[in-house]
């Protein structure tokens, strides 16, 4: 499953947001399953994540909507995904969403580690 890859690679992941999509009437399994806490915004409302529409319009700048993804390459997409992630965002204190995760893991570890040494 999709979701479970990326709560793999994205451990720190608390929650999704989402549209009411049908292909999460089953969000509650998906929660026990991963751990998360799902929310859905309104119906047309989406002022509630712009942030998703940003990317969204970015993303549909390489991959047009509509698009059979299953027609674009990994190495594509790939390169599609670091072309979002190493935008600079005025929300992250004008860091990429790289340097943003990469610097919450470090936070993380040397939190982690003072823990383990006060111990």
């Amino acid at each position: 499953m999709a979701f479970v890859r990326i709560k793999q690679r994205f451990p720190e992941m608390r929650t999704i947001t989402t549209d009411n999509d049908l292909l999460l009437q089953r969000h509650k399994e998906l929660e026990g399953l991963l751990g998360v806490k799902i929310y859905f915004c309104h119906p047309y409302h989406s002022w509630e994540k712009g942030m998703i529409e940003n990317t969204n319009g970015e993303i549909r700048k390489s991959i047009p909507k509509g698009s059979d993804i299953s027609k674009y390459s990994k190495r594509f997409i790939r390169g599609v995904e670091t072309k979002i992630n190493d935008r600079y965002m005025e929300c992250l204190g004008y860091m990429t969403p790289h340097e943003a995760l990469d610097k919450y893991r470090k936070q993380k570890k040397r939190r982690v580690a003072r823990r383990k040494k006060k111990r």
